[in-house]
């Protein structure tokens, strides 16, 4: 058993006095996490039992440094709510997996249990929240944190210890199936979000995470959302400075928020896998920026580097090399001790990334406190509020000739569609198995909220089905409304039929399913599936005013749609309570607030279509097609009208040695809301350089603000600018400010005041 410390030592002593005891089987233990947590344990008549597996697993590396999945519920797993572990019950089996260890190994290191927690945790009885990209919408930090505190405090109740969660991915390509777990097409915008997330997960940096709080490990580092062709885990076809720009601003942000662990990326940058890539994890993302915690390999990637090495120990020495600390799945983590024994990689390395899972584990005062207090029941009611208000602000306006709000006096409304009723289909992928009622779908939503009027519902089609056979009997009933809600969109809903790869992500379906979006289902069409716009053309056909609530994971294609009809929301996958948040947006009851995260595009033909592309001499449009999007980054309607007025400066210019001092840069405007509804307003705040050793981007986000505004009242916004918003990676491959002149917009994309700002 480990012997108790000293109150006084710090946590690198400690860590220095294990290691020292350690032998070279256990500290290979420390570093793998093989096994899947599901078969971990197994449910009988009177409770759980530890398998044969998990104590065979606990000898092979005398202890475990992770486990992965305990918790894990979905079709992958195959844990449903009559296998798996329920919410109240969590505690009791974490806190068996610990005391086993403790019991049945010479030092008894407790282990880190981890989980993902890609938008809530994937678990039983958890809050399933708005995808990243409906996170991204609301453009609300804030907000966030809150969010990700109710979601830690409740995986941490559970037992577990590292929250697994993407918000590296910058999304470069909406074909990728993995569009939903993106924040944002923008850095910025990413970058602020990534510090909420740290902060509302770990709280504020400190030696420990204080009680109720968890480690976020930050996925996935780096440039996965630069994909060719939108395909997962795909090369980046990108340079340094690309790299730079786009893809390490979120890392920068956490690693200054408190950032301790990430994962590295399946992808390879310039032919070098991200897990073999020593350059990105150990001088770049160590020395350079100064991350000091553990990078995790993502699922059985270190098994694709014996395609470099042909030889499971030499590829275990090329990832350790390269700064991988810890494995998931793999079978080449497991050949650590042999590749030690056979000179392949020293023993000093393997220590490093030993030290790293220590700490990690001291932090979490694991020695000290190694089991959790099993509670009776937990009170979900604040955090399913700020559970609805996320969903809330994530609903994006994007067109509205007069028909929203909903008339009070409308007499029948139809539902029609195939996400007006379908509870995974507002979801998203990596979701845990849900009791259908504790989701809101659009369809109850609306029948909770419509007061007197007759509300009916129809299906009409499926996501990508080719029946047609449920059209006419949804037209038919369009025609009989006053009103129809057509609700379309994607899913990432998983079932039984799909099949899986080793990592969990689908290798194909078998045709039966109707989803189109999540891991590894990429997609070369970005137009609606199946008959989705064939039954919406019909519905218009009628003459029913017609309302168009998508639904999805993408940023889908659906220039028609924009055209014809006379209101669109989009509200992604907007989590549990995103059928009482969609009604309350047509009812009225909330003025949308969302913006764009991501451009959305006329068509696939005309990627990439993001909006802060390099300026240059080249011809935008295309002979056949504007090279524009659809819907801009940052664009979203509400029912009131903000103005813009009195754009100033704290200095006209500004030196440059003031802003490498810390000073900062204020851009000040006065905000309007000038129509009949109160709200929120998002002002953003745009930079171009106009003198500069590169070519400049034509715009790039670095600074906004959600401020809620009463109808009538006109506020004083303060934005600022610091040197690290304004310097750029130069000619010279290191960040410089340069002086010159830079071109400020502050507004929103279609409504915004315009000045010259100069460094000197």
């Amino acid at each position: 058993m480990v012997d108790s410390y000293n109150e006084i030592e710090t946590i690198s002593d400690r860590v220095e006095t294990l290691l020292a005891k350690m032998t070279l089987k256990e500290k290979a233990g420390q570093v793998n996490q093989r096994m899947y947590g599901w078969e971990a344990f197994r449910k009988t008549e009177t409770g759980y039992e530890l398998t044969g597996k998990f104590k065979e697993h606990v000898r092979f590396g005398d202890g475990i440094g992770v486990l992965y999945g305990l918790f894990r519920s979905d079709p992958w797993s195959g844990i449903h709510h009559e296998n798996g572990i329920p919410e109240n019950e969590s505690a009791e089996v974490a806190n068996m997996i610990q005391q086993y260890i403790r019991d049945h190994t010479r030092l008894g290191i407790p282990v880190l249990l981890s989980e993902e927690c890609s938008h809530g945790h994937q678990g039983l009885d958890s809050l399933i929240t708005p995808v990243n990209l409906g996170v991204g919408a609301t453009w609300n930090p804030d907000l966030h944190e809150d969010l990700m505190s109710a979601v830690a405090g409740q995986v941490r109740a559970k037992g577990a210890h590292l929250a697994l969660v993407s918000t590296l991915d910058i999304l470069r390509d909406p074909r990728w199936g993995r569009s939903e777990e993106c924040f944002s097409e923008d850095p910025y915008l990413a970058a602020r979000l990534t510090e909420a997330v740290i902060k509302g997960m770990q709280g504020e940096a400190s030696d420990f995470i204080p009680e109720g709080k968890m480690i976020a490990v930050l996925k996935h580092f780096a440039a996965q959302g630069n994909g060719t062709g939108g395909h997962n885990a795909a090369p980046a076809s990108i340079g340094e400075r690309e790299l730079r720009e786009i893809h390490l601003p979120p890392m920068i942000s956490a690693i200054k928020s408190g950032a301790i662990a990430c994962m590295a990326a399946y992808n390879e940058i310039d032919g070098i896998p991200c897990h073999a890539n020593g350059y990105l994890l150990n001088q770049i993302l160590r020395e350079e920026l100064g991350f000091k915690g553990a990078v995790m390999a993502d699922g059985c990637a270190l098994d694709l580097l014996v395609h470099l090495t042909q030889s499971q120990e030499k590829a275990a020495a090329l990832a350790l090399e390269s700064g991988v600390d810890i494995s998931l799945w793999d079978n080449v983590y497991t050949r650590l001790e042999k590749a030690v024994e056979e000179g392949f990689v020293r023993e000093e390395k393997l220590n490093e990334a030993v030290r790293r899972v220590l700490t990690l584990k001291f932090k979490m005062r694991l020695f000290d406190h190694p089991f959790v207090e099993a509670k009776s029941s937990q009170n979900k009611e604040p955090r399913d509020k700020i559970n609805l208000e996320s969903a809330r602000q994530s609903i994006v306006l994007l067109k509205n000739e007069g028909i929203l709000p909903l008339n009070k006096d409308t007499k029948k409304i139809s539902v029609i569609g195939p996400n007006a009723d379908a509870i995974y289909n507002q979801l998203g992928d990596y979701t845990p198995f849900q009791h259908e009622d504790k989701v809101i779908t659009v369809l109850q939503g609306i029948t909770t909220l419509a007061g007197e009027a007759e509300v009916a519902y129809e299906k009409g089609c499926g996501i990508r089905s080719l029946d047609t056979e449920g059209i006419e009997k949804a037209v038919r009933l369009a025609g009989s409304s006053d009103v129809a809600i057509v609700v379309l969109g994607g899913s990432s809903a998983r079932n039984f039929d799909t099949q899986f790869d080793l990592n969990g992500a689908v290798v194909h379906t078998s045709g039966e399913e109707e989803m189109d979006c999540g891991e590894n289902v990429d997609v070369a069409d970005l137009e609606l599936g199946g008959h989705q716009l064939q039954l919406l053309q019909e519905i218009m056909k009628t003459g029913t005013p017609t309302v168009v609530v998508l639904i999805q994971g993408r940023p889908h294609a659906i220039p028609w749609i924009a055209e014809h009809a006379p209101a669109i929301l989009s509200a992604w996958y907007p989590g549990q309570m995103g059928g009482q948040a969609i009604a309350e947006v047509l009812f009225g009851h909330v003025n949308p607030s969302g913006k764009l995260p991501v451009s959305i595009p006329r068509s696939s033909m005309q990627l990439p279509v993001f909006y802060n592309h390099k300026e240059g001499g080249f011809k935008k449009d295309y002979f056949d097609m504007s090279g524009k999007a659809l819907f801009p980054f940052g664009f979203g309607l509400s029912y009131t009208e903000f103005k813009y007025e009195n754009l100033r400066f704290s200095d006209q210019t500004i030196q440059s040695d003031k802003l490498l001092a810390g000073e900062k840069f204020k851009i000040i405007v006065d905000v309007t809301n000038s129509g009949d509804h109160d709200g929120f307003d998002v002002i953003q705040l745009y930079v171009k350089g106009k003198c500069s050793s590169i070519t400049r981007r034509v715009k790039e986000l670095k600074g906004f603000k959600k401020v809620w505004i009463a109808a009538g009242e006109t506020k004083e916004v303060i934005l600022e600018l610091a040197a690290e918003e304004l310097q750029v990676f130069s000619s010279q491959n290191k960040y410089e400010l340069e002086k010159g002149y830079f071109e400020i917009e502050v507004g929103n994309p279609v409504n915004y005041l315009k000045a010259i700002l100069e460094i000197g």
